[in-house]
């Protein structure tokens, strides 16, 4: 892909930004909505994550250039999300539920394809990894939404969520793809993969803990639900960005690594 067509595509990212800017000019945020600052915070936080990991697939080699780019599109997803998130909040108080659950049902499988991606740039990796990686996601997803949704009772829906994420993290620190990566990866490749799967078991654990705090412990999910928004919000930064810019990091390392030989 041409330098200059990357570029049109980091700016066509920004671009399709701009409805949702425009449309919170007609809302007033009061100085001490913390919640509401935090959304506008991670909002701009992702759109200047978007156009640079969008930018630096200029810089990477071929075969770090999906990588990247998925991080792009992780961020750019959440960006869009966290518009409309901050409206209806400034607007209502209110983030229902199903709108947390569209961007994870996005992210969160496009976030767990990026371990898979970095040992593929490195070696032939078996397309189970992929698939058990998937698996884990939307078993974790769907038990959390149907719960938090009031589908099914919140307790047995939270142990099948706990269970997709227990199945991501043996994949990941016990399983195949956890093995490929200490056989045959570079030490860097290593190293990032490590960092990935510590946000995935630490990162991740603030949903969960919200999720026990918000229905299993007798209290009404509104009454927390300015505290589990900021305590989100705030992670986000974390489990996208950060997220993110592990890959950037391995990726560059790994393409200045090979100019130099």
């Amino acid at each position: 892909m041409s330098k200059f067509s990357l570029k049109a595509l980091a700016l066509g990212a920004g671009l399709s930004l701009l409805p949702a800017l425009a449309s919170a000019a007609t809302e007033n945020l009061n100085p001490d909505d913390y919640v509401g600052i935090s959304f506008w915070l991670i909002s701009m936080a992702l759109v200047a994550s978007t156009a640079f990991f969008f930018l630096e697939t200029q810089r990477v080699s071929g075969k770090w250039k999906t990588s990247l780019t998925v991080s792009g599109l992780v961020t750019l997803v959440a960006a869009v999300h966290y518009f409309y998130m901050r409206d209806i909040w400034v607007a209502t108080g209110e983030t229902p539920t199903v709108y947390r659950y569209i961007d994870w049902l996005i992210t969160v499988p496009l976030l767990m394809v990026e371990f898979y991606l970095i040992l593929a740039a490195i070696t032939k990796v078996p397309g189970g990894v992929f698939w058990r990686l998937m698996i884990g996601t939307f078993v974790m997803l769907i038990g959390g939404y149907v719960g938090e949704a009031d589908y099914v009772a919140a307790w047995p829906a939270f142990i099948v969520g706990m269970i997709g994420w227990a199945y991501i993290l043996y994949e990941v620190f016990a399983g195949e793809a956890s093995k490929i990566n200490a056989a045959q990866a570079p030490e860097s490749v290593q190293s990032a993969f490590k960092l990935m799967r510590l946000i995935v078991t630490f990162g991740w654990a603030i949903y969960p803990i919200g999720y026990f705090v918000g229905y299993l412990m007798g209290q009404d999910p509104s009454n927390s639900s300015a505290a589990l928004n900021l305590i989100y919000n705030l992670a986000d930064v974390l489990n996208k960005i950060t997220f993110g810019v592990i890959i950037w990091a391995v990726a560059t390392s790994e393409t200045d690594r090979a100019s130099a030989k």
